[in-house]
């Protein structure tokens, strides 16, 4: 899908501008336009960024190939800069490159699946022509604070879920835990590979002077990037937090397996006298023309019985003074 939204003072906002008007649009410097390519096919995108805008084909390989880091490359009359947007459906974190070419009239996006921050912003002008006054660097500024805005409910949603863990881990810790502890894990730093190279762009565009951004509008970006600044302490916050709840589990699982095994020692000790009364008399190296009469009388047998009764709880009771249960 390539849609165009256009403005002029003349002719208000336009936002089904046909695309074939772009060059001639473009060569009289008329308005502003903002040319969102959403899920198009390479063979359609690539003409209409090099020969309708010009742009560097390294620059456009590099746009429609969707597999950079966020950066921002200067090129003069325009700049291309890699932002990523973050989904987190399914509690997986998901990465949507977005490339845009910034140039003084004009704003080219190019993504290969839907944005829900770039639409709230394509919305937001729709709705407010205000969104489109102050040039195409300021429009930049907004779509780039939607999408940093975005991060705010991910971050917020794994802050629950780690709290969520670590209730549980006291009460019923199982290997379902630890699996989920994991996967926070891989996605925090997913957020933070895709955060720290961001921040390092916005840093960029709020102190470098470039062509197509005016200087009055590098504190808008300034503003962007002292948000990622804060997500980026909060991204290293829960990071911590979840090594916390990792070394937590362990020390709780060892703690049970420790109970386990001190019961385990206690049966095991209590009943070691009576095994040992009880391998005495089975013994048989007796010769069968000796008399032991004697050792089978009742008295006998009653006296073992007493001593098999006795014997654990005395040495139960001498435990407890040693303070070993």
């Amino acid at each position: 899908m390539i849609r165009v939204l256009f403005f002029s003072k003349q002719d208000g906002l336009q936002t089904n501008y046909p695309i074939e008007k772009l060059g001639q649009a473009l060569q009289e410097n008329d308005g502003l336009f903002w040319v969102d390519f959403c899920g198009e096919a390479n063979e359609t995108c690539e003409p209409i960024l090099r020969e309708t805008f010009g742009f560097h084909p390294l620059a456009v390989e590099d746009a429609l190939q969707q597999t950079n880091l966020p950066k921002v490359d200067d090129w003069g009359d325009y700049l291309y800069i890699v932002l990523d947007a973050l989904d987190f459906p399914d509690q997986e974190l998901k990465q949507i490159e977005l490339d845009v070419f910034l140039g003084k009239h004009y704003l080219v996006t190019h993504h290969d699946v839907p944005i829900p921050a770039l639409e709230q912003a394509w919305e937001a002008c729709q709705r407010d022509e205000r969104h489109v006054h102050q040039g195409a660097d300021h429009l930049l500024y907004r779509l780039m604070d939607y999408v940093v805005t975005a991060y705010l409910p991910i971050v917020e949603q794994m802050d629950r879920e780690i709290d969520e863990i670590e209730d549980r881990l006291f009460i019923s810790p199982s290997p379902n835990t630890v699996e989920r502890l994991f996967a926070l894990k891989r996605a925090l730093l997913a957020m933070r590979r895709t955060i720290t190279p961001q921040r390092e762009v916005l840093n960029k565009l709020a102190r470098d002077d470039y062509r197509v951004i005016d200087h009055r509008d590098r504190i808008f970006f300034r503003d962007v990037y002292d948000a990622l600044v804060r997500l980026h302490d909060l991204n290293e916050s829960m990071r911590d937090l979840v090594g916390g709840a990792l070394d937590t589990y362990l020390s709780v699982i060892n703690n049970r397996m420790n109970e386990v095994m001190k019961t385990l020692t206690i049966i095991t000790t209590l009943f070691m006298p009576l095994s040992f009364v009880a391998g005495f008399f089975g013994m048989n190296f007796f010769l069968p023309d000796v008399p032991i009469t004697e050792w089978m009388t009742r008295p006998i047998f009653y006296g073992v019985l007493s001593v098999m009764i006795v014997l654990p709880f005395l040495m139960h009771v001498w435990m407890r003074r040693r303070g070993w249960v």
